[in-house]
C-alpha cells in the first residue's frame, strides 16, 4: 500500500496548494497528497484520525514531530517526518522548490534498509577522573553519590582543594596511558610521589612538619620546593606512606568510564572513543561531558557500520606492505596492522567510513546505509525531482548531527532576510560526511545530479578532509578527462548558516550524461565499472584513457624486461588477480581492469622490475588480457623439461657460484628440481665408503 503523505503550507509560507500536491504525488508516485496550511496543534485531532487504518505516513514537516509521535503510539501506522519548510520551501527561491520537496518526500517512502549487526558496551559506572587536584577533586566529590569514582592525581592542589575522608580511592602519578572503549578501559602509570595516597590517612602530621610549605591537602609534595628535610617523614612515623627512596612504581586500574580533566587530552587521536571525555579546561565543556558520562551506566550497542572481507585486502603480502589508505585515514586508532591483513576494533570505530571511502579494492565496505541503499535514495530523489520538472539538480551530502543543524539554521535565517538554500540543492542526510566515496559520486552523476556538494562543519576529524580532496580530485579528473565540463564534486567547509548559502548560490551547474536507471552494485569496483561505462558511453570527446593523479585507484603495470626474471613474484604478491603467469610457458600477464595500484607488486619484485603508472583506461582493452614479459622456457640439461627461463638460470648462475652448496656441481642449477635432486643422491652414492 502506498503511504499517505501530509503536507502543510505553514501558514502560507511555503508555496503548497492543491496544485503543487498534485504535482508532488505525481512525481512521488503516490495515489494523492493531503496538503493543508496548519499541520500542527490546530489539526492535531484530524491528523490523529487521519492515522486510523494507514499502514504508512509520512510528514512533510519536522515542527511538530514530538506530539505527532507522541500521538502515532496508538496507532500501528510507522511515522516519518521529512523537513520541507527549512531544507526546501524557506528559500529566496520558494516558488521553485516543488520538484525538490518531491525527492525529499520520495526518499521518504523508501523501504528500511535491511538492519546490521550490532556492537554491544556494558558499563557499570566505573569512572577514573584524571587531572589535577584542583579541577579533579571537586568534580570526584560531586560525583561519588552518583557513582563508582576513582581518581588519579597528575598535579597537586594549587588553590586549596582538599581530600577529606576517604570517600573514594585516588592515586597520583604520571606518564598516564590510556586504551579501550566504553566498559573496558585500561589505564596505567606510574606512581613517583613521595607520598602513597593510598597508605596516607590524611592526617596532616606532614602538613604541619614542613618547613619548606610543600606538601598541600592534596598530600602531593611539591619536589621543587622540598629541601629533602623528611621532617615529614618522622612525623608519618609507622604509617609509612612517605618514602623518598621509592622508584617510579608502575600501576594500573580498569574503569568503563574516564573523565580526563589533563590541560592536554592524554588521547592524541582525533576521534575519541566512547565513554572516554576530555572537556579541558572549559567549565561549561565539563558540566556537559559530566552530565553525559552519569547517564552511561548499563548495558549500550550500536551499529557496526563496516564490513571488511579480507580476502580482498590489498594492505600486504609476505611481509612486504602495500595500501595502508584505511589506516592511514582512521582517526580512531581503530584500524591496525595484524599480519599481511587489518583488523578493525568494531568498539573503538566512530563509524565515519571513510576507511571504505579510500580503499581501492572494495576490501572494506560501509553498512550504514550500504552503498546500494545509499545508492537508492540518490536515484530515487533525482528521479522525483526531474519528474517534478526540476533542472540542473544538485545534492548537498551532510551529517544528521551538526550538518542537519546548520541547515536548520539556514532556513530559519530565510524567515529573517537571509537566502535559504538554493532551490536545486537537494540535502542528504548521511551518519558520516566521509561515508561516500567515487562509486557513489560518479553513479550520482549518472543520475543526473549536476553538482555532489559534500558539506563538513567543524565536527569533521581533519584526516576526512584530506582523504575527500584526494578522492574528488581523481574523481573529477575522470569526468574533465571524458569531457564533461565543470566542478561536479566539491567540498565545502563550512559551520556558519550566514555565509553557506552565499557559497551555494555561486556554484554552477556541471555537464552530466544523459540519466542512467542502473542500481549501485554491492561491489565497489563492479560499481564503479558501471557509472564509468555510462560516462564513458555519452562522453563529449572520445578518449581511450585518462591520466591519474599519483596514489589513484587504477592504473598500469610496466616491466622493465631485460631485468625481469620472470620470478612470477609479483603474481603471488598480487590480491586483485591482475598480474598472472601462464601455466603453459613463462609469461607474465596483466589484466588493467583489476589492478588498484596497491604497489604490493613493485614492493615484492626482487629485481626492481616493476613500474606502476596511475591511469584509467577506458573500454574493452581495460577487460583484456595482455601479455607483460615473456620468454622461452629453459630446459633442464638431465631431462629437457621446461622449467624456467634462461634469463633466470643466467642469473642464478651469477648469484650462486661462490656459494659453498653449488660448488663444483654448477650444473645442478641447470636442472629442474626433481633432477637436482637425483644428480645429489647419486653423488653421494659414488662417495659413499665400500
Amino acid at each position: 500500500m502506498n503511504p499517505q503523505i501530509k503536507i502543510c503550507s505553514c501558514n502560507h509560507t511555503l508555496p503548497i496548494n492543491a496544485a503543487s500536491a498534485r504535482k508532488i504525488a505525481e512525481a512521488v508516485g503516490a495515489e494523492a497528497v493531503q496538503h493543508s496550511d496548519m499541520l500542527c496543534r490546530r489539526e492535531a485531532g484530524q491528523f490523529l484520525q487521519a492515522m486510523q487504518g494507514v499502514e504508512d505516513v509520512i510528514v512533510g514537516c519536522t515542527q511538530e514531530r514530538a506530539l505527532f509521535s507522541e500521538l502515532g503510539r496508538e496507532s500501528v501506522a510507522p511515522l516519518r517526518f521529512v523537513n520541507l519548510r527549512e531544507q526546501a520551501g524557506w528559500s529566496e527561491e520558494a516558488p521553485r522548490t516543488i520538484p525538490k520537496m518531491a525527492a525529499l518526500l520520495a526518499a521518504a517512502t523508501l523501504p528500511e534498509p535491511e538492519p546490521v549487526p550490532v556492537v554491544n558496551y556494558t558499563s557499570d559506572g566505573n569512572l577514573l577522573i584524571i587531572g589535577p587536584a584542583d579541577v579533579a577533586i571537586p568534580w570526584a566529590d560531586k560525583l561519588a553519590p552518583q557513582m563508582t569514582v576513582n581518581v588519579l592525581l597528575t598535579e597537586g592542589a594549587a588553590h586549596g582543594a582538599r581530600l577529606t575522608e576517604r570517600t573514594f580511592p585516588v592515586w597520583s602519578g604520571h606518564a598516564i596511558t590510556v586504551s579501550g572503549y566504553l566498559g573496558q578501559f585500561e589505564i596505567r602509570w606510574q606512581q613517583q610521589n613521595p607520598i602513597d595516597l593510598e597508605v596516607c590517612t590524611r592526617c596532616n602530621a606532614c602538613i604541619a612538619s614542613c618547613p619548606e610549605n610543600a606538601i598541600d591537602f592534596s598530600y602531593q609534595i611539591d619536589l621543587n620546593k622540598c629541601r629533602d628535610h623528611r621532617d615529614c617523614v618522622k612525623a608519618c612515623g609507622p604509617i609509612g606512606a612517605i618514602g623518598f627512596e621509592r622508584l617510579a612504581t608502575g600501576r594500573d586500574t580498569q574503569a568503563d568510564l574516564v573523565l580526563d580533566l589533563s590541560r592536554n587530552a592524554l588521547l592524541k587521536m582525533s576521534d575519541k572513543p566512547q565513554g572516554y571525555f576530555a572537556p579541558g579546561a572549559d567549565v561549561a565543556a565539563q558540566f556537559e561531558a559530566v552530565l553525559t558520562l552519569t547517564q552511561m551506566t548499563g548495558e549500550f550497542e550500536k551499529p557496526k557500520f563496516f564490513h571488511y572481507k579480507d580476502k580482498l585486502c590489498a594492505h600486504s603480502r609476505s611481509g612486504k606492505q602495500g595500501c595502508t589508505a584505511c589506516l592511514d585515514v582512521c582517526s580512531t586508532e581503530a584500524i591496525s596492522s595484524v599480519g599481511d591483513k587489518v583488523s578493525v576494533n568494531p568498539n573503538l570505530c566512530a563509524g565515519c567510513g571513510a576507511c571504505t571511502t579510500v580503499c581501492p579494492t572494495g576490501a572494506m565496505s560501509y553498512a550504514y546505509m550500504r552503498a546500494p541503499d545509499t545508492g537508492s535514495h540518490i536515484r530515487t530523489m533525482l528521479q522525483a525531482y526531474h519528474r517534478a520538472g526540476g533542472q540542473d539538480a544538485a545534492l548537498l551530502l551532510h551529517s544528521k548531527q551538526a550538518g542537519a543543524a546548520l541547515l536548520m539554521e539556514v532556513g530559519q535565517l530565510a524567515r529573517a532576510g537571509g537566502r535559504g538554500l538554493p532551490a536545486r540543492m537537494i540535502p542528504l542526510a548521511l551518519h558520516h560526511t566521509a561515508s561516500t566515496g567515487m562509486d557513489l559520486w560518479l553513479s550520482a552523476v549518472c543520475y543526473g545530479a549536476t553538482q555532489i556538494v559534500i558539506l563538513m562543519t567543524d565536527e569533521e576529524a581533519p584526516e576526512y578532509r584530506a582523504a575527500l580532496e584526494k578522492e574528488i580530485r581523481v574523481a573529477q579528473t575522470i569526468l574533465n578527462g571524458m569531457g564533461y565540463q565543470g566542478k561536479h564534486i566539491l567540498l565545502l567547509a563550512e559551520s556558519s548558516a550566514s555565509r553557506l548559502p552565499q557559497q551555494l548560490y555561486a556554484m554552477s551547474a556541471a555537464h552530466t550524461p544523459p540519466a542512467a536507471t542502473f542500481h549501485v552494485a554491492k561491489d565497489k569496483r563492479e560499481a564503479l565499472d558501471f557509472a564509468l561505462g555510462h560516462l564513458l558511453l555519452h562522453a563529449p570527446v572520445a578518449v581511450s584513457e585518462v591520466a591519474l593523479p599519483k596514489g589513484a585507484l587504477y592504473g598500469s603495470v610496466t616491466v622493465k624486461q631485460d631485468a625481469c626474471t620472470l620470478c612470477m613474484s609479483c603474481v603471488g604478491a598480487c590480491p586483485s588477480s591482475a598480474l598472472m603467469d601462464n601455466a603453459s610457458m613463462p609469461q607474465l600477464r596483466f589484466i588493467e581492469r583489476n589492478c588498484v595500484q596497491c604497489g604490493l607488486c613493485e614492493e615484492t619484485c626482487p629485481e626492481r622490475a616493476i613500474v606502476l603508472t596511475p591511469r584509467l583506461l577506458l573500454g574493452e582493452e581495460a577487460k583484456q588480457t595482455r601479455i607483460l614479459n615473456e620468454a622461452q622456457p629453459y630446459h633442464c640439461i638431465r631431462c629437457s623439461k621446461p622449467f624456467a627461463t634462461a634469463q633466470m638460470i643466467e642469473s642464478m648462475l651469477l648469484k650462486l657460484s661462490g656459494h659453498q652448496a653449488f660448488a663444483g656441481h654448477l650444473d645442478r642449477i641447470r636442472m629442474c628440481a626433481d633432477c637436482r635432486v637425483v644428480d645429489m643422491m647419486s653423488t653421494q652414492e659414488v662417495r659413499r665408503p665400500q
